[in-house]
C-alpha cells in the first residue's frame, strides 16, 4: 500500500509519470492519494481513482475526543480552551491534535487566551471590548484598544479580518441566539454578545461589516496599515455613520432629489420666450405703436408679466423644453459614447447636437446641409444608441440648424437694393419709437416682430452661400479622412450630388476647341 499525502503538491510531470501506473497497477498494489485541496489535482488523475470525501467531525464528538487525549497525556487545559481548539480547527481532527500538542508545552493551566495567542488571532474578549467601544461612540477607547492589539503583535489586517468575523457572530447572536455551534465563541462571551445586540438593529451590523470589507483592500495594499486600520475603526462610530457623506445616509438623502421640482420657480424665467411668440401671430405690430396716447394698453401688459406662470396656455409650449433640456449636453455625450459604428459617432460628434428631448422624442440638429442627407441614413443607429443609454425607445428626427443657408432659397435670386436698405431703417426705428410718449412695454412686441425680418432681408444670395457650404463639406471630408487615417481621392461628384446641382457644363471655348491636337488653335 502506497500512501501519497498532500498529492496536490505533485507537479504535472510527476502526475503524468504516475498516470500509466494508476491505469494498470501491479497485482497486490494499492495507491492511496490524500489531499486537502482536490481542486488542484489533475482531472486525468481524479477520473482514474475512487474518491472518498471525508465529512467534518462535529463539535461535541471532537471536544470529547480531545478531552480523552488530554487526560491520557496529562495535559492541564480548561474546558473553554479545549472547546475553542475544536472550534478553531473547523472539524479537522488532525489540526485539532496539532494545536493540542503545541498547547501541551505551555505552563498549566492552558487558558483560552493562550489558544488565541497560539493561533495568531485576536482574542474574543478583546474583540468584544472593541465592539462595545465602537457601538458606544467612544473614539479614544477604540483607538487605545486597537493600538494595544497591534503592540501585542497582531497585524492590522488580522485585526480587521477578525473584527469582520466578530460582526458576523453578532449577527448570528441577533438572529439565531440558540446556535452556538455556528460560531467559534466560548459560552460566557456568547452570553455577553446576546445581551449586547438586544438594542442594535441588524442593519447597523450589516453596514459595519460592509465598511470593513471595503477597507480590507486598502489595509492590505497600503504601506501604512496601522493608519488605515484606525481610520476604518473610526468610520464605524455611530457619529461617523450619521455623517452626510456616509453610505448609511444614502437612504436618507435619496428622497431629496424628489424635492428638486419644488425650487422650480425659476421655470417662469424661460416664459418670456413664449410670451414673445404670440405677438408674432399678429402680422402688423404697428397698431400697438399707434396707440401710445392711451395708457390703458400698457397697464394690462404690466399686469400680464407675473401672470404667464399661471397661464397654462403660455406654459404648455414653453415649459416642457427647459425641464428635459437641463442635461442635454450630458445626455448627448452618453449617446455618442454608445453610438456605433465609429464613422457615425464621428459624424454626429462633429456635425450634430441635441436640441430637444422630452423622454420619447429627440430632435438633433446638423450643422452642415451637405451632410444632412448622410446623417439621415444614420437615424436608426442614433435611435439604437438612445435605447442602449435610456433603456427605452426614442424617436429621433434630424433638422438643419438655424442658419442663413436654409433661408437663402426664400428670397428672390437677385434681391433689389431697396429691400436691402430696409433693415437699416428698421434698426433705426426702435430709437425713434422710444421718443414717443408710449411706455417702453410696447418695445418687446416690436422687436420680436421685426427681428425675424432681418435674416430674411440680409440673407446672402445662394450663389454666395455656396462657397461656405463647400468649405464646410471639405472640412468634414478632411476630418473623416483624418479620423480613419485615409486619403481624399475625389469629392467633386459627391459634392454635386449633396448640393443638388448639375455638373458643370463645358465652356464655349472648350466646345470650340478642335478635336485634332495637331491643328492650331485659332486666336
Amino acid at each position: 500500500v502506497y500512501v501519497i499525502d498532500e498529492c496536490h503538491m505533485l507537479s504535472q510531470a510527476a502526475f503524468n509519470a504516475l498516470l500509466k501506473t494508476l491505469e494498470e497497477p501491479p497485482n497486490n498494489v494499492v495507491f492511496v492519494l490524500a489531499t486537502t485541496d482536490p481542486q488542484r489535482v489533475l482531472p486525468t488523475i481524479i477520473s482514474r481513482c475512487q474518491r472518498f470525501d471525508y465529512r467534518r467531525i462535529p463539535l461535541e464528538p471532537m471536544t470529547a475526543h480531545l478531552r480523552a487525549i488530554a487526560n491520557q497525556e496529562a495535559i492541564t487545559i480548561e474546558d473553554e480552551a479545549l472547546r475553542l481548539v475544536a472550534q478553531v480547527s473547523q472539524g479537522g481532527l488532525r489540526d485539532a491534535q496539532s494545536l493540542l500538542d503545541q498547547l501541551s508545552l505551555l505552563p498549566p493551566p492552558v487558558t483560552a487566551e493562550a489558544v488565541w495567542d497560539l493561533v495568531g488571532a485576536v482574542p474574543e474578549r478583546d474583540l468584544l471590548a472593541l465592539v462595545q467601544a465602537i457601538l458606544g461612540d467612544q473614539g479614544t477607547t477604540t483607538l487605545d484598544l486597537a493600538r494595544k492589539l497591534m503592540d501585542r503583535g497582531r497585524e492590522p489586517l488580522i485585526v480587521l479580518q477578525n473584527l469582520a468575523g466578530f460582526y458576523r457572530d453578532l449577527l448570528i447572536a441577533k438572529t439565531a441566539a440558540d446556535r452556538l455551534d455556528l460560531v467559534a465563541i466560548t459560552p460566557p462571551t456568547w452570553a455577553e454578545m446576546q445581551s449586547l445586540v438586544q438594542g442594535i438593529e441588524p442593519q447597523i451590523l450589516l453596514l459595519g461589516q460592509q465598511h470593513l470589507r471595503s477597507a480590507e483592500v486598502q489595509v492590505k495594499n497600503t504601506t501604512q496599515p496601522r493608519l488605515w486600520l484606525e481610520v476604518t475603526l473610526l468610520g464605524l462610530l455611530p457619529s461617523a455613520q450619521s455623517a452626510p457623506g456616509h453610505p448609511a445616509q444614502a437612504a436618507v438623502t435619496a428622497p431629496t432629489p424628489g424635492m428638486a421640482p419644488q425650487p422650480q420657480p425659476a421655470a417662469p424665467r424661460p416664459t418670456p420666450n413664449p410670451v414673445l411668440a404670440p405677438p408674432t401671430e399678429a402680422d402688423a405690430p404697428s397698431p400697438a405703436v399707434a396707440t401710445p396716447h392711451g395708457h390703458s394698453p400698457c397697464q394690462p401688459v404690466d399686469d400680464g408679466l407675473p401672470t404667464p406662470p399661471s397661464d397654462p396656455e403660455v406654459l404648455q409650449p414653453g415649459s416642457p423644453p427647459p425641464t428635459p433640456n437641463e442635461n442635454l449636453e450630458q445626455l448627448w455625450l452618453r449617446v455618442l459614447a454608445a453610438l456605433e459604428p465609429l464613422g457615425t459617432r464621428a459624424l454626429m460628434q462633429q456635425q450634430g447636437s441635441l436640441l430637444f428631448f422630452d423622454g420619447t422624442v429627440a430632435r438633433i440638429g446638423i450643422n452642415s446641409r451637405p451632410l444632412f442627407k448622410m446623417a439621415q441614413g444614420r437615424v436608426e443607429n442614433v435611435e439604437a444608441a438612445f435605447q442602449r443609454v435610456l433603456h427605452q425607445k426614442v424617436q429621433v428626427s434630424l433638422e438643419v440648424l438655424p442658419d442663413p443657408k436654409p433661408e437663402a432659397p426664400t428670397p428672390p435670386r437677385n434681391p433689389d437694393p431697396g429691400r436691402e436698405t430696409q433693415p437699416v431703417a428698421v434698426d433705426d426705428q426702435p430709437p425713434v419709437k422710444a421718443d414717443l410718449p408710449a411706455p417702453s412695454c410696447t418695445a418687446p412686441p416690436l422687436t420680436s416682430s421685426v427681428e425675424p425680418a432681418n435674416p430674411v432681408s440680409i440673407s446672402p444670395d445662394p450663389t454666395t452661400a455656396l462657397p461656405a457650404m463647400v468649405s464646410d463639406f471639405d472640412r468634414a471630408v478632411k476630418n473623416f479622412a483624418q479620423f480613419f487615417n485615409g486619403q481624399i481621392v475625389e469629392v467633386d461628384e459627391d459634392l454635386n450630388l449633396l448640393l443638388g446641382s448639375d455638373p458643370p457644363k463645358p465652356s464655349k471655348a472648350a466646345a470650340q476647341q478642335p478635336s485634332h491636337p495637331d491643328k492650331d488653335v485659332p486666336f
